[in-house]
């Protein structure tokens, strides 16, 4: 796909002749811009040519964009024009993904955390020649771990994996960020210790030493632990309401039990966070400052 021209994908939901629902991705299409007149009009046509008819929409669901949701020019509005009973419901894991990026956002570390990650993130994968020798330094620590035993073996165990990218409005995706940065993060730094010394241009060796100080302070790991803990919590029940089975009732009983551990890693969580973060610091090096004294 290219990823210039912006898209817009159309699944279908709908009841078959036995009466169960169904759904089905039903069609992709390119778009010259995003306002939610295009959208509607190119819905239409998509829907028209297959002999679809818009009066016969029972119901509509989008991401939480101001274009889909606007309750007078957006999307969802504009089809309800036509079409009174194609009721708007939002998707509920997508909805608390963006109130979860939102609100972390809102925490100045926070934000400077993810813009930090993002920053190492696109140095590293910046050219298939970085990642390539990203993976090689996985490798060879992959196969040093094994010759030293402390990796099991075993079928599909021990992938070498690579960085990804936190998207803007995915939550999961802040996720797994993070957890391909603990499972690389070795690798990664030595990719940008290398950049440093022999990346091309000034501009890319002075980024290349920014990103590594950043990757080595307590603070960046701290909250890199931090966030893998309560992300980990959040990204279950973010799981749990894309399934297409999910209730309304066990909906709440999983919102309940979230904020249940959360509340539990607040309170009781703090001893074994720094212990772990401590841990890791001092494998690789890391001045740990001594909170004895900052008491």
């Amino acid at each position: 796909m290219n990823k210039k021209k912006e898209q817009m994908a159309l699944v279908l939901t709908f009841v078959d002749k036995n009466g169960f629902i169904q759904e089905r991705f039903f069609d992709i299409v390119h778009v010259k811009d995003t306002a939610a007149i295009t959208l509607k009009n190119e819905l239409c046509v998509v829907l028209s040519r297959h002999n679809l008819n818009v009066s016969n929409i029972r119901g509509q669901g989008y991401d939480g964009a101001s274009n889909m949701r606007g309750e007078w020019n957006g999307l969802q509005a504009l089809f309800l024009t036509d079409c009174p009973y194609a009721y708007y419901v939002h998707c509920f894991a997508h909805r608390l993904q963006l109130a979860l990026v939102a609100a972390s956002r809102e925490v100045i570390p926070i934000h400077q955390f993810f813009s930090k990650l993002t920053f190492i993130v696109n140095i590293v994968c910046s050219s298939s020649k970085r990642h390539d020798e990203l993976q090689a330094a996985k490798l060879d620590e992959i196969a040093y771990l094994l010759e030293i035993d402390e990796l099991e073996k075993g079928k599909g165990a021990n992938q070498i994996g690579t960085l990804k990218r936190a998207g803007d409005t995915r939550w999961s995706s802040h996720f797994s960020s993070i957890c391909s940065l603990i499972n690389m993060y070795d690798a990664t730094c030595l990719v940008l210790e290398k950049i440093t010394v022999d990346g091309s241009t000034y501009s890319q060796r002075g980024d290349a030493d920014n990103a590594y100080k950043s990757l080595t302070s307590f603070e960046f790991i701290l909250i890199l632990y931090l966030m893998r803990e309560i992300m980990g919590i959040t990204d279950v029940l973010c799981q749990a309401l894309q399934q297409q089975s999910q209730d309304i009732v066990n909906v709440m009983r999983l919102v309940c039990s979230t904020k249940g551990l959360i509340q539990n890693l607040r309170e009781n969580g703090w001893d074994k966070l720094l212990k772990n973060v401590t841990s890791f610091c001092e494998k690789h090096d890391i001045e740990v400052p001594n909170f004895g004294l900052l008491m």
